[in-house]
């Protein structure tokens, strides 16, 4: 992979700054779940599984942060924690630990609401952690640690089955349409949509993008055109507008986006204009498929109508940066995403293998153990 978008440095979590791509590249470190839910809050980091990913390192990172400083704090008796650390200084208690990590777990599940990935995350890290809650401090952090290297891990290895399943889908010199960046930039590497590209390219087939620019954070103009660039995929990219006109001349052979959440009837919620492209795809019969980790599917959640759906600032479409287009005064909306129905999904791409025609029924025996 030429894309690492989170690491583990020098005892920190580091992660590509993508407000800033592709005019610049730079890491910024953090050592807090706070610091980490501002990150994913700011969109320093975005994409459902790669949240998911930033939010179990700043479960960890706020372990390691609390068992590590030194506390001037009295200990209840019994609470089952050596008073003085190996360094001589005073261990935090039990019950201090225990709130500063539940401080950490609220603030990071506040930082965005729609991509189930995080949440799913955080439970994960939470039964870890109810798991070794009576070993000390320390223990516990390297504990949940090792388990944000394993999500981490874990989310690569599930992108690339999507993408060898997703790419058995398309044909040899396939002209595919994408919607905002389900790239490498938006997991913990490869990718779910562009994974699917880039498992294709891998098994030999000549494939080319076409990449919506995704207003208003621009996310298919300044990612996904950045991350095809680099492993030189062909790449065309087109305003959002454009879509349709592209469709009605032949261009497109297929559709293939990621996604946040999928509800358990099939709904799928993605970036803002994607429930636009898939009817568009249904109006000219060209297939449109959803590429998503089995851990996206929220089967608690019935119809996508129930799905939490974010609004961001009204700045992002004032303009963009310094530069402002907009008339002052006039009245702003800003959801994040919007819910494709399932019947104009053609199938959703996972690492066990494609769903055909998403409904309750065949996503109930897909998340069947």
């Amino acid at each position: 992979m030429k894309i690492e978008t989170l690491r583990w440095f020098n005892n920190r979590l580091e992660m590509i700054d993508q407000r800033i791509l592709p005019a610049s590249f730079e890491y910024l470190s953090y050592d807090s779940a706070a610091s980490v839910a501002e990150s994913i809050r700011s969109m320093v980091v975005r994409g459902a599984p790669a949240i998911g990913v930033a939010a179990a390192y700043g479960v960890a990172l706020e372990a390691l942060r609390l068992s590590s400083e030194p506390f001037a704090l009295s200990l209840s008796k019994g609470e089952g924690f050596d008073k003085l650390s190996p360094n001589g200084t005073q261990n935090i208690s039990a019950s201090d630990f225990k709130s500063g990590m539940e401080a950490g777990f609220s603030a990071l599940a506040a930082s965005r609401p729609t991509a189930v990935n995080l949440f799913w995350a955080l439970q994960r890290m939470r039964k870890v952690w109810e798991s070794v809650a009576t070993q000390a401090p320390q223990q516990v952090a390297q504990r949940l640690l090792a388990e944000a290297h394993e999500i981490l891990a874990e989310d690569i290895r599930i992108n690339k089955a999507m993408g060898a399943n997703g790419a058995a889908l398309l044909k040899d010199g396939a002209r595919v349409l994408t919607h905002c960046n389900a790239g490498a930039l938006a997991t913990a590497g490869w990718g779910t949509a562009l994974g699917v590209f880039r498992s294709a390219v891998e098994a030999g087939k000549r494939i080319s993008v076409i990449a919506d620019e995704t207003r208003p954070f621009l996310q298919g103009a300044r990612l996904t055109a950045w991350e095809m660039v680099q492993e030189n995929i062909p790449v065309t990219l087109i305003t959002d507008n454009m879509a349709g006109y592209m469709m009605a001349q032949g261009e497109v052979d297929a559709v293939v986006v990621g996604t946040d959440r999928v509800a358990a009837n099939g709904d799928v919620a993605n970036k803002i204009g994607t429930y636009m492209v898939a009817v568009l795809a249904r109006r000219h019969n060209i297939p449109f498929y959803v590429a998503c980790p089995l851990s996206t599917i929220d089967l608690s959640i019935a119809a996508g109508k129930d799905i939490p759906i974010e609004e961001r600032s009204v700045e992002e479409v004032k303009g963009f940066r310094d530069c402002h287009w907009a008339a002052e005064g006039v009245k702003i909306r800003n959801p994040a995403f919007d819910v494709t129905p399932a019947e104009l999904v053609t199938g959703l791409i996972t690492e066990k293998g494609v769903v055909l025609g998403p409904d309750v029924h065949n996503i109930k025996k897909l998340m069947s153990p």
